[in-house]
């Protein structure tokens, strides 16, 4: 997939998923899957979700545009009975998420691995537009970066939410290893350049939180269009 460079477009217009420029997009039809059961962090989910399906949602319409500046992805998918809070706890909103491998290829099933790390840019329901970066090296290895560089907007109408989760290109995000290894991992993106992104989608409705999710098996060769 690519993201398109659209010249003096402020992020206002990027965040708007009713944007007119968003309908000139190519958006990209993926496929999802649910996380196996048996990759989960510990021995009460992996057993309370054996027999459960995981993975309400089976595809993503994704979209991707650029201003120069920041990088934005347009995430539409259905969402019958939507969850937009967490109530008394009881209940789990509704989420969505960018991933971007620290190291080429990281595993993406497992939310990379040690020294193989993911950047996350992440959207849940109940946070309205307020988004988080998320670095992970593996199942239950996620940590909060910040709240302050991930820009969203939300949109649930007829079924279907329409998200959109934005970072600015500039000040490349460190993410600390996790595994203890003593060294930081830089993720650049700049425009011109390939990479590589996935996407994960929470069903509240269906009790999905964590790493319980349906996500995109394969990484996403992701084309940032050159300034012209």
């Amino acid at each position: 997939m690519k993201a398109e460079y659209l010249a003096n477009t402020t992020l206002a217009t990027l965040l708007d998923p009713t944007a007119t420029v968003w309908q000139q997009a190519v958006a990209t039809t993926i496929p999802l899957t649910g996380t196996p059961a048996a990759m989960q962090p510990t021995a009460a989910i992996r057993n309370s979700w054996a027999d459960r399906p995981i993975g309400a949602t089976s595809e993503l319409s994704v979209a991707s545009l650029h201003n120069g500046v920041e990088l934005a992805f347009l995430l539409r998918w259905q969402s019958a009975n939507p969850t937009m809070d967490n109530g008394d706890n009881s209940v789990f909103p509704d989420g969505a998420a960018v991933a971007l491998p620290l190291v080429e290829n990281a595993p993406l099933m497992t939310m990379g691995a040690p020294g193989a790390g993911l950047d996350i840019w992440f959207w849940r329901a109940d946070q309205g537009d307020t988004g988080r970066e998320i670095s992970a090296e593996g199942p239950g290895s996620t940590e909060t970066l910040n709240t302050d560089r991930i820009h969203s907007k939300s949109q649930w109408q007829g079924g279907t939410w329409s998200v959109v989760i934005a970072r600015s290109f500039a000040g490349s995000v460190i993410a600390r290893s996790l595994a203890g290894s003593g060294h930081d991992q830089t993720l650049a993106l700049s425009p011109g350049e390939t990479t590589q992104c996935g996407f994960a989608i929470w069903q509240g409705a269906n009790e999905e939180r964590g790493g319980i999710k349906s996500y995109s098996a394969d990484w996403l060769e992701l084309q940032l269009a050159g300034r012209r």
